[in-house]
């Protein structure tokens, strides 16, 4: 038995994946690619978790320790993390995970709210919670973990 076309439109499929001992996932759609821990060149003033750029096919790309923008306990990287490749807008951004799950397929309507006890950090960076039978999932607004890029300063 298939599924009405408009039900399966509803699908939205999500990349899972750990981060600081929590599970997380986004949206499949924001996904470019996804490669093992490469160090990152530090960048001067930077973030504390902005851990540098790497050369990604020839572009220079952030990398940010998902984690510690989460607000949690920040990654010490090692070869077992991974670094997914995110399309935002025009920016190619890489974030640290400890390691990616699956890709799972949900409807929007098993999205459940997040808690209004959350920190405004944590409200401003996880859209919703699946519950599934072994674990729940923060759902993240990719686009919210970056921080907002600062004016250029004039030269004078």
């Amino acid at each position: 038995m298939t599924e009405p076309a408009t039900a399966k439109s509803e699908l939205r499929e999500l990349l899972t994946f750990r981060a600081g001992a929590q599970d997380f996932c986004i949206d499949i759609m924001m996904v470019r690619e996804i490669r093992g821990w490469t160090p990152a060149t530090l960048l001067p003033h930077a973030p504390p978790f902005v851990l540098g750029v790497i050369n990604l096919h020839g572009a220079v790309v952030p990398v940010v320790d998902l984690a510690a923008r989460l607000g949690l306990p920040p990654a010490e990287p090692d070869a077992r993390h991974v670094i997914v490749i995110a399309v935002i807008g025009a920016q190619t951004v890489g974030f640290l995970v400890t390691a990616v799950s699956d890709i799972i397929g949900m409807r929007p309507s098993q999205v459940q709210p997040t808690p209004d006890v959350t920190s405004a950090a944590a409200g401003a960076f996880v859209e919703g919670v699946i519950v599934t039978e072994d674990r729940m999932l923060r759902v993240i607004d990719i686009q919210k973990v970056l921080p907002k890029t600062a004016e250029p300063a004039e030269a004078g």
